[in-house]
């Protein structure tokens, strides 16, 4: 994915989790070049094709805006909202998918994809509120699964991470994710990250159904 794409996608991920509601102001372009590592020409046309899909409103003097109609502008973006999925079905789609994709990434990963998933680490980790945490860990899986550097699977994650923005797996999120919960989620991920970086087929699929089961079990119970 090239810095268009992932500024994009980025920004699109925090509109449709609902980290960013109407209203909220978005960082400033300085701001973005400086987090995403990227020229404020890119900054600029990917804030200039969300403006024109609705997504966001721009005031010389004051700043860029989520829009007041960004749930409609959502849901042209794709054509349809995510489909509707339980916080179980997804945890059991995660359990089947992302160990089975383990030996792609790291047959196919390259050093930019690592230097993603280091990025999605640090930001996690940095983040202030749960919200901004979620966001961060939903985009370091979907990266993982980008490194596979195959598309259908890289649509898939996607749509996965549509499904995590619903109201019903936020709402389990919040209730399950105590401070000793997130810091062992980072550290589980910096464990895998870690594995994948070394090429370590085995530990890498230890290490993702680990962390997977983990998050089961403390967002539904088994």
């Amino acid at each position: 994915m090239d810095a268009f794409a992932l500024l994009r996608e980025s920004l699109i991920a925090n509109l449709k989790s609902g980290t960013w509601r109407a209203g909220h102001r978005l960082p400033t372009e300085r701001e973005l070049c400086s987090q995403f590592n990227m020229g404020r020409s890119t900054v600029r046309r990917v804030l200039a094709q969300l403006k024109e899909a609705g997504l966001i409103t721009q005031t010389v003097g004051s700043g860029t805006y989520v829009s007041p109609q960004i749930e409609q502008a959502l849901t042209g973006l794709d054509g349809s909202p995510a489909p509707a999925a339980s916080p179980a079905e997804l945890m059991e789609a995660r359990m089947a998918l992302e160990p089975s994709i383990v030996e792609m990434v790291i047959s196919n990963a390259t050093p930019a994809d690592f230097a993603r998933m280091e990025q999605c680490c640090e930001r996690a980790e940095q983040a202030d509120t749960l919200d901004e945490f979620e966001h961060w860990d939903g985009l370091l899986h979907e990266v993982i699964a980008e490194a596979a550097h195959n598309t259908f699977i890289s649509n898939v994650f996607r749509l996965m991470n549509q499904t995590r923005s619903q109201g019903e797996w936020g709402m389990l999120k919040r209730k399950s994710v105590t401070p000793e919960r997130r810091a062992a989620y980072q550290q589980e991920h910096r464990q895998l990250v870690s594995a994948l970086r070394d090429r370590d087929l085995a530990t890498a699929i230890t290490h993702t159904q680990e962390h997977l089961r983990h998050v089961r079990r403390n967002l539904i119970g088994f």
